[in-house]
C-alpha cells in the first residue's frame, strides 16, 4: 500500500512512529508538507502538485494538520478525497472537531456528558453568562486555542468579568465553563481507533498548574477506564465522525465529561505511558479500510 501523510514537521515523534510502523509492515510512506501542495481545482481529473511535480496515486492519506493551517490543510485533504484516496480522518469530521463550539453542540445533542458551557457575543450579556456557568471558579477559554494556550482559570466572579472583558476587547470568541474541581488538575485521554478505545492515559498538571497538557509540563501515566468512560469516548468519536482521535475527559462527580476531541492526537505521551503500539494500530486500520474510492466524501463538499 502507498500511504501519504500530510505534516509540516516530519521529525515529530508521532510522525516518525507512523512512518516506522507503516514501513515495518511493508508499505511505502511519504511525508508531504501540507503548505507546499498546490492543486488544479478546475480540472475534471483532480490533481495535487508538490515541489513542482504531480503527486503519484496513493491508497491512503494520514492528515496531521496543525490547527494554525486548518483551512488550507483541509482543502488539500479534500482534494485527496476527490481523487479517491482513503483518508484516515475525513475533512468534514476534522472540521467538526476543530470548531470547539460546534463540536460541543453536537456532543450535547447526543447526550454526551459535558461541563456546563456558555457562549455569547454581546459584552452586555456577561452577567447572564456568568450566572448560567455557575459559581466561580470558572474556566474561560479561547475558541481557537490549542495545547492549553488561551485557557484561564478565574477564581472569583470579579476576575472572571475582567478576563471576559479583556478577551472581548481583543475581539476574540470565548467559552465560559464550569471548573471541575474534583478532577484535581488531571484529565483522561482515551485514544480511539476504528471505533474502539485502544489506550488511555491520565495526564496530571505540573505543580500549581490547573491545565494538564503535556506541552505545559504535565505528566502522563496509564489509566484504567470505567465502562462509562470507555462508552463516552467511543460515542464522542462517532459523533465527530473520526476514525482516529484522542478524547479528553474529566472525572466529575456526575460522571465523565468531554472537554475536547482531538483529530490529530500526539502519540508520544500515550505510547510511553502505556507501552502500546498506537502507530501500528493506526496502520492496521488503514490496511483494513483503505480501498480505492473508499472515502464517503468523494466528490462531495
Amino acid at each position: 500500500m502507498k500511504i501519504a501523510m500530510l505534516a509540516r514537521n516530519p521529525n515529530l515523534y508521532s510522525h516518525q512512529r507512523l512512518k516506522e510502523a507503516a514501513e515495518a509492515r511493508g508499505h511505502d510512506f511519504d511525508i508531504i508538507n501540507t503548505l507546499r501542495c498546490y492543486m488544479n481545482i478546475a480540472s475534471r481529473r483532480p490533481e495535487i502538485y508538490y515541489n513542482g511535480e504531480k503527486l503519484p496515486k496513493y491508497d491512503a492519506v494520514i492528515p496531521r494538520i496543525g490547527a494554525s493551517v486548518t483551512f488550507y490543510g483541509l482543502a488539500v485533504l479534500r482534494q485527496f478525497e476527490m481523487m479517491g484516496v482513503y483518508p484516515l480522518n475525513e475533512t468534514v469530521a476534522i472540521g467538526r472537531s476543530r470548531d470547539k463550539l460546534r463540536s460541543l453542540q453536537l456532543l450535547a445533542r447526543e447526550g454526551i456528558g459535558l461541563p456546563v458551557t456558555t457562549f455569547a457575543h454581546d459584552p452586555k450579556q456577561t452577567e447572564e453568562v456568568l450566572k448560567l456557568a455557575g459559581r466561580a471558579p470558572l474556566v474561560i477559554k479561547l475558541l481557537e486555542g490549542t495545547q492549553g494556550i488561551g485557557v484561564v482559570l478565574a477564581d472569583t466572579e470579579r476576575s472572571a468579568k475582567s478576563v471576559i472583558e479583556a478577551f472581548r476587547g481583543a475581539g476574540v470568541n470565548i467559552l465560559v465553563q464550569e471548573f471541575i474541581k474534583e478532577a484535581g488538575g488531571s484529565d483522561i485521554r482515551a485514544l480511539v481507533v476504528g471505533g474502539r478505545v485502544v489506550a488511555a492515559m491520565r495526564r496530571s498538571g505540573a505543580p500549581g498548574e490547573f491545565r494538564s497538557n503535556l506541552h505545559r509540563g504535565g505528566s502522563a501515566s496509564i489509566a484504567k477506564l470505567t465502562p462509562e468512560e470507555r462508552v463516552t469516548a467511543t460515542r464522542a468519536a462517532k459523533t465527530m465522525g473520526l476514525n482516529v482521535c484522542g478524547v479528553d475527559m474529566l472525572r466529575s462527580n456526575h460522571g465523565p465529561v468531554v472537554m475536547e476531541v482531538n483529530s490529530s492526537p500526539g502519540l508520544e505521551g500515550v505510547e510511553k505511558a502505556t507501552g502500546i503500539d498506537i502507530a501500528g494500530k493506526i496502520i492496521e486500520h488503514l490496511e483494513r479500510h483503505a480501498k480505492l474510492g473508499a472515502t464517503r466524501t468523494k466528490g462531495k463538499g
